[in-house]
Parts: structure tokens; sequence; C-alpha cells
């Protein structure tokens, strides 16, 4: 099992999708704290999430744990597992809505940043950290 989790192949371009992942939502977990009415508390309340004083902040925080052990390959798939439940809800959440209201290409064109986060920490899921991560190092 521990193989399973820590095995991850010799691509040094994995880095590039870790990078991606790992800084985008480490940032959006800083700014779940930084600017609670609009983009935590706030935002979740206005979308209609439950208990969003509770859920914002834990959210934020596996945001930015999960994100700072996907920068440096720690863990990588088992990182990666949260922050694709995380944007799969954020897509339901809020773009479900928008495709009633603003139609199909107004929803493709703002969920981009989404649908990259989905298929990169799919991506991560199945390959792992790649040969220049912490789980490499690791399996050594």
């Amino acid at each position: 099992m521990l193989k399973k989790i820590f095995q991850t192949d010799n691509a040094k371009t994995t880095i590039i999708i870790r990078l991606m992942v790992g800084a985008v939502f480490l940032s959006e977990g800083i700014q779940k704290f930084l600017f609670a009415d609009t983009l935590g508390a706030g935002r979740f309340a206005k979308i209609g999430l439950p208990n969003p004083e509770f859920l914002a902040p834990f959210t934020g925080c596996f945001e930015i744990i999960c994100g700072i052990l996907v920068l440096v390959g720690l863990f990588t798939r088992l990182a990666a597992v949260p922050l694709f439940l995380i944007i799969s809800v954020a897509i339901v959440t809020t773009k479900a809505q928008l495709l009633s209201t603003n139609g199909f290409w107004s929803v493709l064109h703002d969920s981009r940043t989404d649908w990259a986060m989905l298929l990169g920490t799919f991506f991560l899921i199945i390959k792992g950290g790649g040969s220049w991560s912490a789980d490499k190092s690791l399996w050594k």
C-alpha cells in the first residue's frame, strides 16, 4: 500500500503540474482567511453551503496544507485527493447555476481554472509526484 502511495515515475515534467496545482490551492486557501467576507465564509454563505463559518476555514486549511504538500511533492497522491474533492464541490456548487443563467460558453470561460485544477489533481493522483519530488527521494 505504501509503495503505491509513494512510488512515482521518473518524469521530470510532473513538477510543472505540481507547481500549478499546489500554488493555486495554496493561494486560494490563504485568501479564504485574508478575504473571509468575499472568498471565505461570506462566499460560502452566499452560495448556500451549510455552516460557512466552519466550512470555509476548514476548506482553507486543507487547501493550504495539501497545496504545500503538492508543491514539495510529499504524499502527492494523498494530498491531491482532498484537493480533487474540493474542486469538484466548487464546480458543482458554483458553475451549475451559471449554466442555467449564463449558458454553456460562459460557464466554460468562467470555469477554466477549475477544470485545470480538476484535471491537474486527477493527473497527480494517477502519476504521483514525479522525479523531482520528496516522494521520489523517500522511495529511494
